[in-house]
């Protein structure tokens, strides 16, 4: 039976992603890169934006990473992803959490803690592998706070919790700015903590996002995107512990209106 992996900061680069225009009922984005085989899927509504002003959209994703030979794949230390310059993350006027206020803490406590700052919520299942022994899987809420935008930098934190081997939290940060770079007009960078000292991986995760919210007296929504020319696309890296790279690009059709 194939063993599957999915890394918990691949949920960041899903919100890139979807952000560049992942549309509803796309069939699903596979890549292989070496013993690796990701594969990601997920959609946004509406699929109709306007064709000059940022349009709210609501988010739904999920993926999985599977080894090809079934062996436990390495651990991911870092996603980038460059996305399309007519989507936007806006985080301005809402509440902040901070890593601080989440290590160390489960998952509902995490959740009361920085209830306010809460921007998505899942769930992800976790595979912890050690040698010779088999997989303990272990399920834990997945939630997404707002760390804030400082310097053209917007951060979000990605919280997960695990049992075994011992209770942890894990925190993984991700790091937004927007750049100019041809189509391309938002670059994310998600670090990834080691999971069970790198024995974790997660084998699923499932994320949904429509967090609306009134600033000085607008409603304005976290994930908004325009459709001028009738299509979005991204370019995502995600780099792993033994070296291996796996890119792809993402184009997808929006209906401008």
């Amino acid at each position: 039976m194939r063993k599957y992996v999915m890394i918990t900061t691949a949920l960041a680069a899903l919100i890139a992603l979807t952000v560049a225009g992942i549309a509803t009922a796309e069939k699903p984005v596979k890549v292989r890169a070496g013993n690796l085989e990701l594969t990601f899927n997920g959609g946004f509504t509406p699929k109709a934006l306007s064709k000059t002003k940022q349009t709210p959209i609501a988010l739904s994703v999920e993926g999985t990473i599977a080894t090809v030979d079934g062996t436990h794949p390495p651990a991911l230390k870092e996603f980038i992803v460059e996305t399309d310059k007519n989507g936007e993350i806006n985080v301005k006027g809402y509440p902040t959490c901070t890593a601080s206020k989440l290590q160390s803490q489960d998952s509902a406590h995490a959740k009361a803690i920085c209830k306010s700052s809460i921007i998505g919520a899942g769930t992800t299942k976790v595979q912890i592998q050690f040698p010779e022994q088999a997989p303990i899987p272990v399920t834990s809420p997945l939630t997404v706070f707002n760390g804030g935008t400082k310097g053209g930098v917007t951060t979000l934190f990605i919280h997960a919790y695990i049992t075994v081997p011992t209770p942890a939290a894990i925190v993984t940060t991700v790091k937004i700015k927007k750049i100019h770079n041809g189509r391309y007009g938002i670059k994310s960078v998600a670090s990834v903590p080691k999971i069970a000292g790198g024995s974790g991986s997660v084998t699923f995760f499932s994320l949904k996002i429509d967090k609306k919210f009134t600033y000085k007296g607008k409603k304005v929504s976290v994930l908004t995107a325009k459709c001028p020319d009738g299509k979005l696309q991204a370019h995502g890296t995600a780099v792993f512990s033994d070296g291996t790279r796996a890119s792809a690009e993402v184009i997808r059709t929006c209906t401008g209106k």
